[in-house]
């Protein structure tokens, strides 16, 4: 699928279409193939025990889908999410970044749907998985 968003654009277009995630995400990689996002865990994604939290790795999940579909479509700041399916699997290791490999798994008129697989930065296995669907804005 060919993209029409690089890198160097994407963070600045999230940032100014949701501004209250500024700084809270990187993007490691973004090509034809797959995407690589980076949430920098810090004290306000930890659950008691020390470790990210479920709504925080979900986060990273959806802003990937997200970002992968508009790197797709361009710039639709109205996509949003209608389904998400999450599979917690291991604890992270505290106080490393959670890294998402997310896939554009079809690209259609209406509904994006995306494969996201979520890794504690330094752990082989993932720590979660999650699908999402996208529905897109009409007339793109």
């Amino acid at each position: 699928m060919e993209i029409k968003i690089g890198a160097a654009e994407m963070m600045p277009f999230l940032e100014e279409v949701f501004p209250q995630v500024k700084g809270m995400f990187g993007l490691d990689r973004l090509d034809a193939d797959l995407l690589v996002m980076r949430l920098f865990a810090d004290e306000r994604h930890l659950r008691p025990g020390g470790t990210v939290s479920g709504p925080a790795m979900f986060g990273l999940a959806d802003v990937s889908a997200y970002v992968a579909t508009m790197a797709r479509i361009g710039r639709e700041a109205l996509a949003v999410t209608t389904n998400c399916s999450i599979d917690f699997m291991r604890k992270p290791i505290a106080g490393a970044d959670v890294l998402c490999e997310c896939r554009v798994l079809k690209l259609g008129r209406a509904l994006s749907v995306c494969d996201a697989l979520l890794f504690s930065e330094g752990m082989d296995a993932p720590v979660a998985r999650a699908s999402l669907t996208y529905s897109l804005p009409p007339a793109r």
